[in-house]
């Protein structure tokens, strides 16, 4: 096969493998995620900043509560294809190329969405944005989870996380400033082109990435692939897992060779994955966290608060969606995957059942809006700590590496479109049910999906992907299902 070229770490550093020490190895990796993880702040940025910018947007655009809903969910239909294709594509182009063309796409919808006239130019540059922020939502996590080593994997893969958290928070300080200082109804251009900043600076940085060694090898150019991980592991842990990726890949029984959808399917174990990472994703979405992301404001403005001042409580969303994230961060390190997930799922329906209460029982007032207010601030907070944080980090690290970008993609595909369904349909049916409705369905969702967890979901903390995929393809497979069966019936 003709050797393909790939950029370097860095086109100062020329350091080779057998020179890498520790600390090197660490800083380079920390660069690697800080890079990546600029796509997480675009994915967060893009997506929160509609929450406070729809309420001007809509008065000087003329846009009716359906229309609105339109504009915020057409980033959504977008997001759904992009993850899907990103996550296809990165298995033939290669990670770090479809982060960078996700970085041109940015540039493109950011400018063109701040410099719409009308719902259609609105609506056609926030699906290419949605494009975007679909291909960083499958493939940066992916990318992060084959450079990372197994002890640091579980805290860079969030790091993209709280980015994405920290891009949202960044989006409400940005509402509130630009609220603050001007009234005119056209300041929401303001508010959606500042995201041209870290598009740009992605752009840059992605010609500083490597490709995922990992990616190398699939692709018959272990030479490089041995270059990058020896700048990114100290010699000994190098050739580790450099050995470990080729064997892997080399073993006729791993279903490693060949390529396309069909050859994927084929196998049991394969199938089977892909189903639980769409689990997985779904259980995310539906606990109904995007509808507080997006609709917060409207929510509180609805409680009898101000424009500008429900734009500035949505900050404290932002916050305690950074606390739980970080906090989240540190969990990952020392409790096990599974039951981090379900703890959050219980503790959401908690909060969803109390938001609902307070729509139905408390008077419109200060003391209920401030209420709703720090019970979505609660609701977010242990939502992004247990359970967007275990989501993201479980899909990085479920699939082996003959299918992760086509099973990142597929996953992200059912999680962008679960997004779109919940923020299209929770404005109508708090429109015409009231929010309390909206609000007692996500705790029934909530519960479906802690079932789903407790059931399906496999434990993945402190393992290779490589031992991880073998151990599935055991457990999962036919004669890993037969084996199990019978050893039931002995039993």
């Amino acid at each position: 096969m003709t050797r393909r070229s790939t950029m370097s770490l860095s086109t100062s550093t020329h350091a080779s493998p057998e020179g890498t020490n520790g600390k090197t190895a660490h800083r380079r990796m920390s660069f690697i995620a800080a890079i990546a993880t600029l796509g997480g702040f675009l994915f967060g940025y893009d997506t929160g900043v509609i929450s406070g910018a729809l309420l001007y947007i809509a008065d000087d655009l003329g846009l009716s509560a359906g229309q609105q809903s339109i504009v915020v969910s057409s980033l959504l239909i977008g997001a759904a294809f992009g993850g899907s294709l990103g996550g296809r594509f990165s298995d033939s182009l290669g990670r770090r190329r479809v982060i960078l063309i996700a970085a041109i796409l940015f540039g493109i919808g950011t400018l063109g969405s701040a410099l719409s006239t009308n719902i259609i130019e609105m609506v056609v540059f926030r699906v290419i944005l949605g494009l975007a922020v679909g291909c960083v939502s499958a493939v940066v996590p992916l990318y992060i989870g084959e450079v990372a080593p197994v002890q640091r994997r579980g805290r860079l893969v969030n790091t993209n996380e709280l980015m994405i958290v920290f891009g949202q928070l960044t989006a409400s300080v940005v509402n509130a400033i630009i609220s603050v200082v001007s009234s005119d109804t056209d300041i929401w251009r303001w508010m959606l082109g500042v995201a041209l900043v870290p598009a740009v600076l992605l752009f840059i940085g992605c010609f500083f990435l490597p490709e995922s060694p990992r990616w190398l090898v699939r692709h018959d150019e272990e030479d490089k692939a041995r270059e990058v991980m020896g700048k990114l592991r100290t010699p000994d842990d190098a050739k580790k897992e450099f050995k470990e990726i080729t064997e892997w890949h080399s073993d006729p029984n791993s279903d490693s060779q060949g390529s396309g959808v069909m050859r994927y399917l084929a196998a049991r174990w394969a199938r089977v994955l892909i189903l639980v990472g769409i689990g997985v994703s779904l259980c995310q979405q539906l606990a109904g966290v995007n509808a507080v992301v997006y609709y917060a404001p409207t929510l509180l403005e609805q409680t009898g608060l101000g424009a500008s001042a429900s734009v500035s409580g949505n900050i404290a969303v932002g916050v305690m969606g950074m606390l739980g994230v970080l906090l989240g961060m540190y969990l990952v390190r020392h409790y096990d995957r599974r039951p981090m997930l379900m703890t959050g799922q219980l503790a959401v329906i908690a909060c969803h059942l109390t938001i609902m209460f307070m729509f139905l029982f408390m008077s419109t007032g200060d003391v209920r809006s401030i209420a709703i207010l720090a019970m979505m601030t609660i609701f977010v907070f242990f939502q992004q700590c247990f359970i967007s944080t275990v989501t993201w980090l479980a899909l990085a690290e479920l699939f082996p590496m003959q299918i992760r970008g086509f099973a990142m993609g597929i996953s992200v595909f059912f999680q962008w479109a679960a997004n779109f369904g919940v923020s299209l349909a929770f404005p109508n049916v708090a429109a015409d049910f009231g929010a309390a409705f909206g609000f007692g369905g996500f705790a029934v969702l909530s519960l479906l999906g802690f079932i789903f967890v407790k059931l399906y979901l496999p434990e993945t903390r402190n393992k290779s992907l490589e031992q991880l995929a073998r151990e599935f393809k055991d457990k999962y497979s036919q004669k890993g299902a037969s084996s199990l069966r019978a050893r039931s019936g002995a039993q």
